[in-house]
């Protein structure tokens, strides 16, 4: 499939991202390589096998919820490069 420099452009956009011509070029090259292997996985015949969730079987990585004290705020805040109070201050981020 034919990745066209104006579709690369339009993701650069969608994304807030910036490239030189160079750039586009090779990401439109890469993307191209990406769905033509994509493409090949399709042609795979699946018939008979199970969906899997994970590759690796079920994993329950993370510890159980259970309700635990929080740090104290001037604990949390030693490290903070700036704060206001009992808060982190961090810089203004507005996207237009």
């Amino acid at each position: 499939m034919k990745v066209s420099l104006q579709e690369v452009e339009h993701l650069a956009h969608l994304e807030a991202l910036e490239f030189t011509p160079e750039e586009k070029q090779k990401i439109a090259t890469e993307l191209e390589r990406i769905l033509e292997y994509v493409r090949q996985l399709e042609e795979v015949d699946t018939t008979g096998v199970e969906p899997l969730e994970h590759p690796g079987g079920p994993v329950q990585a993370m510890r159980p919820d259970e309700p635990q004290p929080s740090l104290p705020v001037e604990e949390a805040l030693r490290n903070a490069p700036d704060r206001q109070g009992g808060f982190f201050r961090v810089p203004r981020v507005i996207r237009k």
